[in-house]
């Protein structure tokens, strides 16, 4: 298995992974083809960065080295519940490649549900579930458990308000009418 390295800082890491592809002909010749995130893999065989790893009737399936999954400890809330789910998951954003040698990018890798929303509400990407697999729950484990500090809830304190000030509009209307009687005003 690739070893994850360290981050820009010590509290980050960076783990290397390979997404499977599988693109799916259409039926249709107008369509395109359907391009899914199936899964990942951790122990990368050594190889070029995009190659096909199995063929079927209708499909092909692809995998993508240069992928690589990012934990940082402000987002450990975020693991816990990915983690806590009923079955964790990693989130993958594809977008269309500009290259000819890949059709598919693989932009991000993240194990944090709330990213992975973010991306879910543009049109431009494409986010895949896929399982995560037992080993590297058990890195995303350890990492929270190294670095989730619990945050206190603090409740936001009201601004003092005093109540005897008049406001604008809402002076009662018979002190307006008197205070307009004593300046006369009112007839």
């Amino acid at each position: 298995m690739n070893a994850p390295t360290p981050g820009p800082s010590e509290t980050s890491l960076a783990i290397p992974i390979g997404v499977i592809l599988t693109c799916k002909q259409p039926t249709n010749a107008w369509a395109d083809p359907v391009w899914r995130a199936s899964g990942v893999m951790l122990d990368i065989p050594p190889g070029p960065e995009w190659r096909e790893l199995a063929q079927g009737e209708g499909f092909t399936q692809y995998l993508t080295t240069r992928a690589q999954l990012e934990l940082f400890r402000k987002e450990t809330e975020a693991y816990i519940a990915n983690i806590e789910s009923r079955e964790p998951a990693l989130y993958i954003v594809l977008r269309e490649s500009e290259s000819e040698d890949a059709p598919m990018e693989v932009h991000l890798v993240t194990a944090s549900p709330f990213e992975a929303q973010d991306y879910m509400d543009s049109s431009e990407e494409t986010v895949e579930r896929v399982s995560m697999p037992a080993p590297l729950m058990e890195m995303i484990e350890a990492f929270i458990a190294e670095h989730h500090v619990e945050e206190k809830f603090r409740k936001r304190k009201r601004d003092e308000v005093d109540l005897t000030e008049e406001k604008f509009g809402k002076e009662p209307i018979f002190v307006t009418r008197q205070r307009m009687k004593g300046n006369g005003r009112e007839q």
